[in-house]
């Protein structure tokens, strides 16, 4: 009984590091945009995929879901929010929250075969599923605005400006980073499932 409820409270205290790793990672990228005002780049993604996979599906959900309301809060939404507000407010926080639990089912359906097999494809899925969320709102609730967008940018064509223009860089970085650094996450995923263990 004694060593479920230690189980029990170390995955509460992992789930709050990480639910504060998330938050902090997005307010870093907001203190950082003017840096690069071009980009996006959600790093929130890593450890919503670890606690996912150290955790479970769920708080692969919950992690996903406190990165949306990161992004809210943050006001990292805010043209969107100019346009629609209820429409940006359900694609942030289903983009998150789909992101996570994707993660986390990906990495449950793969871990009995292969775990490091299980972390790379979690930390693959989790920004397609985020984008690609985002993408279909986009088309759902901002597209009217967006097209603007895309013609004062000098795009001929709504769609192409929406994959190059407003996804296609942020989209490819994070893939990018998410495959660079899923070494590392295979073997933060390792070390908390061995520490778990004992």
């Amino acid at each position: 009984m004694e060593r479920t409820n230690t189980k029990k409270t170390r995955k509460i205290v992992l789930l709050a590091l990480l639910t504060g790793i998330v938050v902090l990672l997005q307010i870093l990228a907001i203190v950082t945009r003017p840096l690069f005002p071009m980009f996006s780049i959600s790093l929130v993604l890593i450890p919503i995929v670890i606690g996912a996979a150290l955790i479970g599906t769920y708080a692969g959900g919950w992690l996903g879901l406190a990165f949306g309301l990161s992004v809210l809060i943050s006001r990292d939404a805010a043209p969107f929010m100019a346009i629609d507000p209820a429409g940006a407010i359900l694609v942030v926080i289903v983009k998150g929250l789909l992101a996570g639990l994707a993660a986390g089912g990906v990495y449950k359906l793969l871990a009995g075969k292969n775990r490091t097999l299980a972390a790379i494809c979690a930390a693959i899925v989790c920004p397609i599923v985020n984008t690609g969320i985002f993408l279909i709102g986009a088309y759902i609730f901002f597209l009217p605005t967006i097209a603007l967008w895309g013609e004062a940018a000098g795009f001929a064509n709504t769609t192409t400006f929406i994959f190059i223009g407003l996804v296609g860089v942020n989209f490819f970085i994070e893939l990018a980073i998410n495959i660079v650094l899923s070494p590392t996450i295979v073997r933060l995923i390792r070390y908390g499932q061995d520490k778990r263990g004992t």
